[in-house]
Formats: C-alpha cells, sequence, structure tokens
C-alpha cells in the first residue's frame, strides 16, 4: 500500500498529502499512519517542508472530518430511531443509550471529540456522533482542528525523525491492529449483551 502513497507524495506534494488525508478520513482503511509519516519522511530528505506537510495533512483530514459531520448532522437522530429499534442489537446500540449518550455528549463532547482524534482508528469515526447529535459547528471545527493537528504533527515528525530508518508498518501498524481488534471484541460482546430497554420500542 505504501508504494502508491509514496509516488503520490513524491508526484503532488503537499496537495497529494492533503488528498490523501482527506481520503482516509472519509475511507479509514487507508491508515494516516502511512501517509503522515512518509510524508514526514519526504521531508527529512530536503523535499518538501515539514511545516506545509503538517498543515496540508490537517487541511485535507478537516475536510473529511467536516464532511462526516454534515452527513450525520443532516440524518439527525430521529431518523435513526426506527432503525435501532429494528437493528439495534448488530449496530451495537439501543435508543435509551441514544438518549443517555445526547445528555452525556452535550457537556463532554467538545474533550471527546479533540480526545478521541488522537486515537488511531477512532479518530475517523468521532465526527459521526458529533453531527447526530447536533454539536455546535464551531466546538467541533475547534476541537477537532486541535485534535487533528496533534495527531498530524506526531506521525509526521516521527517519520521526519527517524527518516529512512522509519518502518511504518512495523511499528505503527500493531497499534492500529490492537484499536481495531478492540473494537471488534467490543462490538461482539455489545451483540451478546444486547438490551433495548427504551420503553416506547
Amino acid at each position: 500500500m505504501s508504494d502508491w502513497i509514496v509516488r503520490l507524495i513524491e508526484q503532488s506534494g503537499y496537495l497529494g498529502v492533503g488528498f490523501l488525508m482527506f481520503l482516509e478520513t472519509v475511507f479509514p482503511p487507508i491508515p494516516s499512519e502511512i501517509i503522515m509519516s512518509i510524508a514526514g519522511v519526504t521531508a527529512a530528505r530536503g523535499s518538501l517542508s515539514l511545516g506545509w506537510v503538517i498543515a496540508s495533512g490537517t487541511a485535507g483530514a478537516m475536510l473529511g472530518n467536516i464532511f462526516w459531520y454534515l452527513a450525520a448532522r443532516a440524518l439527525g437522530i430521529v431518523r435513526l430511531q426506527p432503525i435501532i429499534h429494528r437493528w439495534g442489537r448488530w449496530l451495537g446500540i439501543s435508543w435509551s443509550e441514544v438518549k443517555r449518550g445526547e445528555k452525556w455528549f452535550a457537556a463532554h463532547g467538545t474533550a471527546f471529540v479533540l480526545i478521541g482524534r488522537l486515537i488511531p482508528t477512532v479518530r475517523s469515526l468521532v465526527s459521526v456522533p458529533a453531527g447526530l447529535l447536533k454539536m455546535r459547528f464551531r466546538s467541533f471545527v475547534i476541537a477537532s482542528t486541535i485534535g487533528t493537528a496533534g495527531w498530524t504533527t506526531l506521525i509526521a515528525l516521527a517519520g521526519y525523525k527517524l527518516g529512512e530508518n522509519f518502518d511504518v508498518d512495523a511499528l505503527l501498524g500493531p497499534m492500529s491492529n490492537a484499536v481495531l481488534a478492540s473494537l471488534v471484541l467490543l462490538y461482539l460482546y455489545r451483540v451478546w449483551t444486547h438490551r433495548d430497554v427504551d420503553p416506547d420500542s
């Protein structure tokens, strides 16, 4: 996977970095760890500026974040109610939990979005609950930008400092795989223990 990422960054520079990070946010299986670390390695070789690599990566990811936020906000929680009542077990959630989550998100949503942007795999999904629960757009953008900039900076700096000796797949791959495996296990647990106690169901 990394070969075509390298080629695109070499050929398109900052636009390539931004485009790849946009794709990564919209289609999470494309790993930001590899994109930004390769961009950092490229900057270490002198082909790109590290600051502009971080800025373009953050901008591209934020476009994807805003896309999912607006899509989820347009859908809205109310339209999900019949879907959750019918398919809640397989979605891993009940309507009563949605209502509790709505109250919790009103109080802690900003921190959730900011910290969520720093967690591999999860970071690409944070926009959906923020949009569904109608988090204030300004708060969403500020928290997302801070968290996304922190993530892109961390990974780009790792690539920049380690340069050509940076084995992206060997170092960051296991971390992403561990988070993904944890999410799969959590999902299976939620399916197994699902209870829809909403009296309106």
